[in-house]
């Protein structure tokens, strides 16, 4: 079963399946080998920085998981004439302004969006498309694929750039549909750099065995490290000091809910309730109420959730006050052990 399950991963390498395109520009992937989880939007989030500072013209180029599709009716018409699709990508952000909400652009991409004022954010399954309509529009000299590993038609000059969770390096050791697994470990022989994510400095096994797949790569072992909160509702931004030594409640739809709430008690909070949902899962005004009502009833001070899971939070109705404060989380890649130095 998982040999046949293997089969499209291999398929996407060159020149198995189809002949990659290359539009002439620097291309950097961020992805991983597993179901989410790694801590990849932050760091997509760092590289952008990073390529903007040193004066790159720079797209986020995203699928955009979840995010809410074209009519059903154009989709099956476009089916039924075999005709390929020409609408443009959606564009979250042109580099000046916010163009889209986080239902139309998905979870992440309105993130990056929100995050990166000067850096386009363009939403497309097909990225050989949206990476040429950057280049063409917005004039971008770098690519930088989100989630973009086993994304095998855009080439020319790539980096691969792929995040390994130290604490579930390849999931259960099984391929999708039967592990978390997306392709085979063996496949990070196509990386340039390895990040290592989450690491507690214990990674001389893990670090053996990816030498084993890829002895040339680059390994750096970071950290998710929290940098504010902010007020979900009003913008307001406070130290990390704000939880300490008080009762708080989580709330949150993340791969790993459990590595969020070890941050909190990391920063000293006491956790006394926490409400998890699916990956991904768009909020209704009522399971936010019910947080924040059962919070209150576990005497937590405030409600703590993720910026990821803040961007899927629907308008609440507070003309009747709101005695309990919810704030979001905001993380950053910190790096603990690079190579380089």
């Amino acid at each position: 079963m998982e040999r046949y399950f293997a089969r499209p991963y291999v398929r996407n390498q060159h020149p198995f399946g189809y002949r990659p395109r290359a539009l002439g520009c620097l291309v950097i992937s961020v992805g991983n080998l597993t179901v989410g989880g790694t801590g990849k939007t932050p760091v997509v989030e760092k590289f952008a920085r990073e390529l903007k500072n040193q004066g790159r013209t720079v797209a986020i180029l995203s699928r955009g998981y979840r995010s809410k599709p074209p009519p059903l009716s154009k989709r099956l018409l476009d089916r039924l004439l075999f005709r390929r699709d020409r609408t443009p990508p959606r564009i979250v952000s042109d580099g000046r302004s916010l163009l889209l909400d986080s239902e139309t652009a998905g979870d992440e991409p309105y993130m990056l969006a929100s995050n990166l004022k000067d850096v386009v954010v363009l939403v497309d399954k097909d990225r050989v498309k949206s990476g040429r309509y950057a280049i063409e529009k917005f004039g971008c000299d770098t690519l930088l694929l989100d989630d973009g590993f086993q994304y095998w038609k855009l080439a020319g000059r790539r980096r691969d750039i792929v995040l390994i969770d130290c604490q579930a390096p390849f999931g259960n050791e099984h391929l999708l549909p039967r592990g978390t697994l997306r392709e085979p470990g063996s496949h990070l022989s196509r990386a340039s750099t390895i990040f290592i994510t989450k690491s507690d400095g214990n990674t001389a096994a893990l670090r053996a065995r990816i030498a084993r797949h890829n002895s040339s790569a680059g390994i750096i072992e970071c950290i998710h490290a929290p940098l504010y909160f902010e007020d979900v509702f009003t913008g307001e931004r406070h130290e990390l000091a704000l939880i300490k030594k008080r009762r708080v409640a989580s709330f949150s739809g993340i791969a790993q809910p459990e590595s969020f709430e070890k941050s909190l008690t990391g920063q000293g909070a006491e956790l006394v309730y926490s409400k998890r949902f699916a990956d991904h899962h768009r909020f209704t005004q009522q399971e936010v109420l019910n947080a924040i009502n059962r919070g209150k009833k576990k005497q937590a001070e405030m409600i703590i959730t993720t910026q990821k899971d803040a961007v899927r939070f629907p308008r609440i109705d507070r003309r009747g006050g709101r005695r309990i404060d919810v704030k979001h989380a905001k993380y950053v890649p910190a790096v603990t052990s690079d190579p380089r130095g």
